[in-house]
């Protein structure tokens, strides 16, 4: 792949819903470029999900050098804020050597905050945090109406992290969140040449390799993943332990579901996560960054290196 000249060093980013054939089209290019393969999803960060999480394989591990996957212990949730400090001084270590760092991903709140930098909000009051997340969704609303009437009317009603986040700041700060969003810092899009490629494969054939893989997962040791996890007693509310197929399996470990039963709720959350994903890269990322339709087989991969 021609990285072309430039004044500003080039960082490459695939990006685009699960399934969509991420992690074989950076493999290609790094093989191609002598790039280093930086993990940008945030279930794949976590350690003791390498299969459930489809992070790359020991042998894809092998032929390119990867970093960040499996890097967090699934005790510890990674904000996107915490993942973006990692992956700065990553691509800098790259850069540094002379190689080309190419991130790999689906998680868009985590490459936004890497690129365009994250809303310097001041640590919010502990008093203000203790009441707010003491009181019921409704009236954490009912009262962001009166504080932030802008975000009340973008959340959903039901969206309870992101109300009590909205509350939280406007209570804490006397600003609204959306304020404090005007005045990103810390982004690295202004000073790296970004060469980005989003893939979005026709939906039959995307559904189809979530239902094949997640099938497969199950079959290659997933069960024993989530085994794992949940002899560990960690708070099913972190986000290792919300990882698309953990509530699935677990429920079959626990004779709450059959296998098939599991396998096809497992297959539906993929698809469903796959389809958020798919919305998400349509149309939030800048409309100059290429979009590569078809599906990423053998014959496409040059058509869709040519674009980069």
């Amino acid at each position: 792949m021609a990285i072309g000249r430039t004044r500003k060093p080039p960082v490459a980013l695939i990006a685009g819903p699960t399934a969509s054939g991420k992690s074989t089209l950076a493999l290609e290019i790094a093989k191609r470029s002598g790039g280093v393969i930086v993990n940008a999803d945030s279930a794949q960060i976590y350690r003791g999900l390498p299969i459930l999480s489809a992070a790359p394989s020991t042998e894809e591990r092998a032929e390119v050098e990867h970093r960040l996957y499996g890097a967090r212990n699934p005790a510890e949730p990674c904000s996107a804020a915490e993942w973006a400090e990692m992956a700065r001084k990553e691509i800098a270590q790259i850069l540094a050597d002379g190689r080309l760092p190419i991130l790999v991903g689906g998680t868009g709140l985590y490459l936004r905050t890497l690129l365009d930098g994250i809303a310097p909000v001041p640590p919010i009051d502990a008093a203000v945090r203790e009441r707010v997340r003491s009181q019921s969704v409704e009236q954490n609303r009912a009262e962001l109406e009166r504080a932030d009437a802008e975000a009340a009317a973008r959340l959903r009603p039901t969206d309870k992290v992101r109300i009590a986040r909205a509350l939280e700041v406007a209570l804490s700060t006397g600003r609204r969140l959306a304020e404090w969003q005007q005045r990103r810092e810390g982004g690295i899009g202004h000073e790296i040449a970004l060469k980005p490629l989003i893939l979005l494969p026709p939906r039959d054939w995307l559904y189809a390799r979530c239902d094949e893989r997640f099938e497969r997962m199950f079959e290659s040791g997933a069960a024993d993943e989530v085994k794992a996890l949940l002899a560990r007693g960690l708070d099913p509310s972190l986000p290792a332990m919300r990882a698309i197929g953990v509530r699935e399996i677990a429920a079959c470990l626990a004779g709450e579901l059959t296998r098939q039963q599991a396998i096809a709720a497992g297959q539906q959350a993929t698809r469903n996560y796959a389809k958020r994903q798919y919305t998400w890269f349509a149309h939030q990322p800048p409309a100059e960054w290429p979009r590569f339709h078809e599906p990423l087989e053998a014959g496409a991969m040059d058509e869709a290196l040519s674009l980069l």
